[in-house]
């Protein structure tokens, strides 16, 4: 199954590479991307299977090309990529001076000796703050609006009480152009879809929180009903035992209870 679905989404990014600049999602399309995104629920047991960048990769095609009609295959690239390297936690949270993950503030973009110690250059330094704030305000913006730490400083008067996702929406976009408009020659991403992060920060945000939502920090409930009914017919029909422990499991995502399932037959 993997192997398959890994096959079938590079093909949609092929199609989508080869329209760039326009929309290429029509009603076939459409159900293509609705297909697959089911087929990772087919067997629960194959998921963790699945390579993170091709979840990754159909998971934006199905919110922001299918669902928001992007038509930039650079932007729809660029966000996979950007999900996959946020795994790695330190690239969201960098190890401060004592060794213990610390939070990047846009204080810290105006004086170089907090940049990341990994980071080569000042560009990678704003375009990896930037990352980190679509990432955070989109993918977990639930985390966000604890209180900040430190009081005030040569930057503000006073400390401000909350890092919220208008705070990151706020600077993330800054960071964006920044890096834009940043001389780095030999960059893998080019300034235009730098700046298309920027202008557009609020619509990728959006559709990473649905996404979040429905496929990363929660399951597609919807998809899981469906898998589950689906086992305990088949366990109905075949007595299937395989299809039994399938529908059990899908209950218990659902929160259900799956005792009944021992007594219908």
């Amino acid at each position: 199954m993997a192997a398959e679905l890994e096959r079938r989404v590079d093909e949609l990014k092929e199609i989508i590479a080869g329209n760039d600049g326009r929309n290429a999602a029509d009603a076939r399309f459409a159900r293509t991307v609705d297909n697959l995104v089911r087929a990772v629920y087919e067997d629960i047991g194959q998921i963790a299977r699945i390579p993170a960048r091709t979840l990754f990769d159909l998971f934006v095609i199905k919110v922001l090309y299918v669902g928001r009609q992007s038509s930039d295959a650079a932007v729809v690239d660029y966000l996979a990529r950007l999900l996959e390297r946020c795994i790695d936690i330190r690239q969201v949270f960098p190890s401060g001076p004592d060794g213990r993950p610390r939070t990047m503030y846009f204080s810290d973009m105006l004086d170089p000796q907090r940049h990341p110690a990994d980071v080569p250059n000042v560009f990678e330094a704003y375009r990896r703050y930037a990352d980190a704030a679509l990432f955070l305000s989109g993918v977990f913006p639930a985390s966000l609006g604890r209180r900040r730490p430190g009081g005030p400083s040569a930057l503000r008067r006073r400390a401000a009480p909350t890092v919220d996702p208008a705070y990151y929406a706020t600077t993330g976009k800054t960071m964006y152009r920044m890096a834009a408009f940043d001389d780095h020659s030999g960059c893998e991403h080019d300034p235009e879809t730098l700046r298309k992060l920027s202008d557009y920060f609020d619509v990728y945000a959006d559709a990473l929180n649905e996404m979040s939502e429905r496929y990363i920090v929660g399951f597609d409930m919807s998809a899981i009903a469906d898998r589950m009914l689906d086992s305990f017919n088949r366990y109905r029909t075949l007595a299937d035992e395989r299809a039994r422990a399938d529908a059990h499991r899908y209950a218990h995502l659902l929160g259900a209870d799956p005792t009944w399932l021992a007594h219908e037959r």
